[in-house]
């Protein structure tokens, strides 16, 4: 699995000859650039997860791609005239062969019972996931973690106890766009390796092989 990091969530994902954009958000620009891609993953509608422009985008340059979302941002979807289809919580739907799960309900909470969104995870290949905003456990093995490290909602110290409770053989940073990288790096960094856990440091516009 190849994995670039356009910026916070947005990330281009290789697997199978299938090419994944996960959540074009506000945050970056560079996803406006993206040919090749078969599947947008949209996990929630926070700006920094979903940007309308950019979707639009997105879609007027890769033409065939599927957006692939929930019932929460389907219904915005529907006001921007946006075909997509729903792969919510236990759902699954099948790309070229790769198999995408969706995963979760309920973003992470910032406050008490302020409200939030609904929000989905997704599981991808069998092999990575990405929960989106949320510290959702998928009750199944993970190979490849996309692990939230900073926001409103989180505290690093979740995080950490997040990644360690899902045991994954590596895991790269996400949710990290608000500032310079330094502290939400370090930290995961340092501290997974102690519990067996790969960290790669994947920073704004770079490529791994996973």
């Amino acid at each position: 699995m190849r994995i670039h990091k356009i910026g916070h969530c947005c990330l281009v994902v290789e697997v199978q000859g299938v090419t994944i954009l996960t959540d074009p958000g506000a945050f970056t620009t560079a996803q406006s650039e993206v040919k090749g891609i078969d599947v947008v993953l949209i996990t929630h509608e926070h700006g920094d997860h979903y940007h309308v422009p950019s979707l639009k985008q997105v879609l007027e340059n890769n033409p065939g791609a599927i957006v692939i979302t929930n019932k929460a941002v389907g219904a915005l979807l529907d006001g921007e005239g946006i075909p997509y289809v729903i792969v919510g919580d236990g759902e699954l739907t099948e790309v070229k062969g790769v198999m995408i799960e969706g995963l979760g309900t309920e973003h992470g909470k910032i406050y008490g019972d302020a409200p939030t969104a609904e929000n989905t995870g997704y599981f991808v290949g069998g092999a990575l996931y990405y929960p989106g905003d949320s510290l959702h456990d998928p009750q199944k093995p993970v190979d490849i973690l996309a692990l939230p490290v900073a926001g409103p909602w989180l505290k690093m110290s979740e995080a950490i106890d997040y990644a360690r409770k899902l045991k994954p053989r590596v895991a790269f940073p996400v949710h990290d766009g608000f500032k310079p990288d330094t502290v939400w790096q370090k930290w995961p960094a340092d501290l997974l390796p102690t519990f067996g856990i790969e960290f790669v440091t994947l920073r704004d516009g770079e490529t791994h092989e996973f």
